[in-house]
């Protein structure tokens, strides 16, 4: 019995909040950043890069010109964005990556994550 209690608990712990997330709302915050980034498959962001199937991407690496190299250096080192690094990295950029270019402070609120996150997956088909 024990076992199936530990073992449903680290199920759980191993979903995360983007599981949850609203994708309707998630656009609504989205529009924070549309200053620097696009979601539409093959569009150029005027900023950063284009974030259409950024879930399961290595990061720094699409065709995107501008990458920081602690970016770059994330991505040689196996740095994934999954729902989960990709929540951590959106709570506070440059706390998660030490010489990040993304200005944006972050988004403070877990389900504002979570919602941007599912927001992420939809447009790209995920």
């Amino acid at each position: 019995m024990r076992i199936l209690i530990a073992a449903t608990a680290l199920a759980l712990l191993g979903t995360g909040p983007a599981l949850a997330g609203d994708p309707a709302n998630g656009g609504k915050v989205f529009k924070k950043c549309k200053a620097c980034h696009q979601v539409e498959a093959g569009r150029k962001s005027p900023v950063g890069p284009n974030l259409h199937g950024v879930i399961g991407r290595t990061a720094g690496t699409t065709d995107f010109k501008r990458y920081s190299k602690q970016m770059q250096a994330a991505g040689e080192d196996g740095l994934v964005w999954t729902e989960e690094t990709l929540a951590a990295y959106l709570e506070a950029p440059r706390k998660y990556l030490k010489g990040t270019r993304m200005a944006f402070p972050g988004l403070k609120k877990e389900a504002d994550r979570a919602d941007v996150i599912a927001y992420l997956k939809q447009q790209s088909g995920q």
